[in-house]
């Protein structure tokens, strides 16, 4: 549990390099060598921690459709009011 807990910090971390509008998965957020290393089951662990905390938080992050696959895609929308407020 502390790996997966460990995994949600560096890819909301990630998440601050992205740009308005963008759509993206939780995968995306890691490079591709490193996501294949993490088992299956801290894979499924992390994606409903990530779709939980961005659901609580109700920030820039909104969650979209799924994926063939079935997995959950997300959309960076952020507020430029607040960006240029925080500046």
């Amino acid at each position: 549990m502390v790996e997966v807990t460990k995994l949600l910090n560096e890819a909301l971390k990630e998440t601050d390099k992205l740009n308005d509008g963008e759509i993206f998965l939780v995968k995306d957020l890691f490079k591709g060598y490193f996501w294949n290393r993490i088992s299956r089951r801290n894979r499924l662990l992390l994606g409903i921690f990530f779709l939980d905390h961005i659901q609580k938080t109700n920030g820039n992050i909104k969650p979209i459709e799924k994926t063939s696959s079935n997995q959950q895609r997300y959309q960076m929308t952020i507020n430029t009011k607040n960006k240029q407020a925080s500046s």
